[in-house]
């Protein structure tokens, strides 16, 4: 089983609707199958996400985080992992706004 307990992770990619960069730091805590986070950095002052972590390693997450322009932005996502050739994580993740304009997008995070 996959355990993202105190990894740190960065955006590699992102659709031009999302507000993270490689700029922006994830940092990972797990307990049991509860996953938490904050991060920070590029167009995001502050964050958080709060998930559950599947048998597989996959994540079902609602985070929440305020903007550059002082905007309380919130959203859902279901992440997938891959163990990259280096033993690291590498998260596929498909995710959607429940604030703002309610669209769509995708992204990938790396393990640092």
């Amino acid at each position: 089983m996959i355990h993202y307990h105190q990894k740190i992770f960065k955006p590699v990619s992102n659709t031009e609707n999302g507000e993270t960069s490689s700029e922006t730091v994830f940092y990972y805590k797990q307990e049991g199958n509860i996953l938490t986070a904050e991060y920070s950095g590029g167009k995001i002052i502050s964050g958080h996400l709060i998930g559950l972590v599947d048998e597989n390693g996959g994540i079902d997450m609602r985070y929440h985080q305020v903007n550059d322009k002082h905007e309380l932005m919130t959203g859902i996502c279901k992440s997938t992992p891959e163990i990259m050739a280096n033993g690291k994580i590498r998260l596929h993740e498909v995710w959607e706004w429940t604030s703002g304009d309610q669209s769509k997008g995708h992204s990938i995070i790396e393990e640092q």
